[in-house]
């Protein structure tokens, strides 16, 4: 039976126990649901709000399978995992949402950027070798305006995986070291005007709830803040949510997709998609009628999804990443209006700790307080 005519499911497992798995749990119970997640550790994020904790790695097949057994479906809460695994866990009957053809969109971005060119989509100018003695480089290097963006195409997040070079030596050097484990995606260098992120929900029957477009903010590879409503123009808003609505149906996933589009002078440019709750929708926890968690498990437990409707004129989400000491979650959480989400994670530099969400009328006011709670909570990031 496909996916989409299996019946609804109320106990949901999780591959994955960090901080998208524990704010699925903040939703669970209100959503009659339980939620049993697969983690490497007790002490994982997920661990104080799930009901049932399952040890072991995302690609251990024993712990996936006792991880399955437990529960009606299996959705993720990251795309480090094996997709021969969960194409045997499909193989057994078990129900995966997002299924694992879906999944390889964001596990493999080779395959990812060949299915998107082939259906017309934007994406940038790319090759993908997994030698250095490919025939197709040299001639794709010396028709780009200078030195490209080189990629791994399995295992990056946050930055992770993406390379900058800044010589046709270290270029070339670059692709011989990374194809010696594997495939290497190669993509002109683009001229940013600024990145924007367009989160939808959808439903097994196939309808999606969309989500406002955002502004986001990056810094060294990690999201730094996200700004709604997104500071384009309407028609890339437009754009933005039509190109979203068909990437969904070619992918044919169930739950959260979020895709990162570049803003170029020549319109948006895909730059990621992922199949989980995802950063940039982290302020619809306060700014939405429904956040994209309560949609994910709404979707991938079979039911109809929920309003996606602002609740407010401006939100905007801070990510607190760990600086050179600890800050203060009780002085974070005093700055009028701040919504402090603290991961239950142990402190140290550069870790992702939590994040915090200011929502209100008037734009400046909810910027200054968001940045002004994210550094008492003690953020390394810079305010833009």
């Amino acid at each position: 039976m496909s996916n989409a005519t299996q019946p609804s499911r109320r106990a949901i497992g999780v591959v994955g126990a960090g901080q998208l798995a524990r704010m699925m749990g903040d939703e669970a119970h209100a959503l009659g649901l339980s939620l049993t997640v697969l983690a490497t550790g007790i002490d994982e994020s997920a661990a104080t709000t799930c009901d049932e904790v399952v040890l072991g790695a995302a690609k251990d097949q024993t712990a996936l399978d006792a991880l399955s057994d437990l529960v009606d479906v299996v959705t993720f809460d990251h795309e480090l995992i094996d997709l021969d695994q969960i194409e045997s866990l499909e193989n057994r009957g078990v129900v995966v949402r997002p299924s694992a053809a879906a999944l390889r969109f964001a596990v493999d971005k080779a395959h990812q950027r060949h299915h998107f060119a082939e259906a017309g989509l934007p994406v940038p100018r790319f090759l993908v070798v997994d030698a250095i003695d490919d025939i197709r480089l040299i001639p794709f290097l010396d028709q780009l305006d200078g030195e490209p963006v080189v990629k791994t195409v399995t295992g990056g997040y946050d930055g992770r995986g993406v390379h900058f070079p800044e010589s046709r030596q270290d270029t070339l050097k670059l692709i011989g070291d990374l194809a010696a484990s594997g495939h290497v995606l190669i993509e002109e260098r683009l001229e940013l005007e600024s990145e924007v992120a367009q989160v939808l929900a959808r439903a097994t029957d196939g309808s999606v709830a969309l989500y406002p477009l955002v502004t986001t903010l990056q810094d060294d590879g990690m999201c730094v803040e996200v700004v709604y409503p997104a500071q384009v123009a309407r028609h890339l808003v437009d754009e933005a949510a039509a190109l979203a609505e068909q990437i969904a149906s070619l992918i044919e996933c169930v739950g959260i997709l979020a895709i990162e589009f570049f803003v170029t002078a020549k319109g948006l440019i895909i730059n990621e998609v992922a199949l989980r709750p995802h950063n940039s929708g982290h302020w619809t926890i306060e700014g939405t009628s429904t956040s994209q968690f309560a949609n994910h498990l709404r979707a991938v437990s079979g039911e109809e999804l929920g309003d996606t409707t602002p609740l407010c004129a401006n939100a905007v989400m801070v990510n607190v990443v760990g600086s050179d000491r600890p800050g203060s979650l009780i002085d974070a959480s005093a700055v009028p209006g701040a919504h402090v989400h603290d991961y239950g994670k142990s402190w140290r530099p550069g870790r992702k700790l939590g994040h915090v969400t200011v929502v209100g009328d008037d734009a400046t006011s909810v910027h200054v307080r968001a940045w002004e709670s994210a550094r008492v909570y003690g953020t390394r990031t810079r305010e833009a």
